[in-house]
């Protein structure tokens, strides 16, 4: 007998396979794709740098001041509240200016188990780059990948910490 238990497990591994497989990595990066269900490995964050470009040489850090390289979500959610799609339309507005590839990594608290935070962490990276896309910021530019609460930015077990862990992070690659 099929329980609803057995159907969001399904679709959890369905999330993560799928995450696994849209997201393409170019050879020689340091971004390792999660497989799925069985041999869940930790992905890792990319290391690359920016391309020469004269957008490059401002790099993360003048994407993350100008734009803000971070969203937020609320607990077990996905949706993009008001703060969020307006620091996605900044983004945006900077990506037009910046041909390269990005990486939208999706992150959640450390509540739940490893397999729905991975599929959320998917959810989240998702809602982010179809936001982007809907904004002018062509598709084919954006990766995803999730963390689910594998890379926390506070390690912290407390309210303030997992709000600031429920986010998706939108990271400039080199080509």
């Amino acid at each position: 007998m099929i329980t609803l238990r057995h159907l969001l497990l399904a679709a959890a591994a369905l999330s993560v396979t799928a995450c696994a497989t849209k997201t393409k990595t170019p050879p020689g990066s340091s971004l390792a794709e999660a497989p799925a269900a069985g041999g869940l490995e930790t992905p890792t964050p990319p290391s690359g740098g920016l391309d020469s470009g004269p957008l490059a040489a401002s790099g993360q850090a003048a994407f993350a001041a100008e734009a803000g390289d971070r969203v937020f979500f609320a607990f077990d959610s996905y949706g993009l509240e008001g703060a969020a799609r307006d620091t996605l339309q900044r983004q945006a507005a900077w990506l037009a200016r910046y041909d390269g590839p990005v990486l939208v990594a999706g992150s959640t608290d450390e509540r739940g188990t490893r397999e729905y935070n991975l599929a959320l962490g998917a959810r989240r990276a998702a809602a982010a780059r179809d936001y982007l896309a809907a904004q002018g910021v062509p598709a084919s530019r954006i990766e995803t990948v999730s963390y689910g609460k594998e890379q926390p930015l506070d390690p912290a077990s407390n309210e303030e910490a997992w709000a600031q862990n429920r986010n998706a992070h939108t990271i400039l690659k080199g080509r």
